[in-house]
This record gives C-alpha cells, structure tokens and sequence, in this order.
C-alpha cells in the first residue's frame, strides 16, 4: 500500500464549508460526470479518442491504429457513443467517426497538458 494522505489533527470545520457546499453540483449530477469521465479511463478508449481528436477515421483505420479487432474497437466505439464522446456519418457502406463536439478535443488536450506538466 501507498503512504497515507495527510490529515487535519484538529476537528473545527472551516467557515468555507457552507460556502463550498452550496455551490457543489447535486449528488445525480456528480455521478452523472464520474459515469462520463469512465469513458476516458480505459487506455482503447483513451487511444481512440486520442485518433479521432486528428482526423476522421472509420473502424478498419481505427483497428490498424489501435491493434484492435474491429469487433474490439466497434465495442469500444459503442460505449464512446452511448457517453456521447464521438458521433458517425455513413459513406456508401463505410461509418466514419470523429469526435461529438471541441468539447472533447479540449478535454483531450488539457488532460495530455496536465499530464505533462506533472511529471
């Protein structure tokens, strides 16, 4: 196991409490973002977004990208989908993906940014 985190000694709650948790988002909507950020958890998922943040590609791009099956990478994408991450168009009988908004491509950046700095 790691070190413990540091504690207070002394148990006198802060004047700021109230403040902090009046303006903290309700209890549904913490989980509602703690089930978003999950997407970005898994490294395939996390590559693929990664992919999709430079170009529009479809599954067989997406596999010979990653090294997933393109049943694997289709999975994934379902789960990207269904978190509303990345969006498709169909082509003839080619599905192409890209990312849902900037959103997503702004959190791709600031997380590679924060990760980064930190080392």
């Amino acid at each position: 196991m790691g070190k413990k985190a540091p504690v207070c000694r002394e148990e006198r709650i802060s004047e700021s409490v109230h403040e902090v948790k009046s303006k903290l988002p309700s209890d549904e909507r913490i989980i509602e973002l703690a089930e978003f950020l999950e997407a970005f958890s898994d490294s395939s998922r996390l590559k693929i977004l990664l992919a999709l943040s430079l170009h529009e590609l479809c599954t067989c791009d997406l596999s010979a990208i990653t090294g997933l099956s393109v049943s694997a990478i289709s999975h994934q994408l379902r789960v990207l989908r269904d978190k509303k991450l990345v969006k498709y168009r169909k082509n003839g009988r080619n599905v192409y993906y890209s990312l849902d908004d900037e959103h997503v491509a702004e959190i791709l950046e600031i997380a590679q940014k924060h990760v980064v700095e930190r080392r």
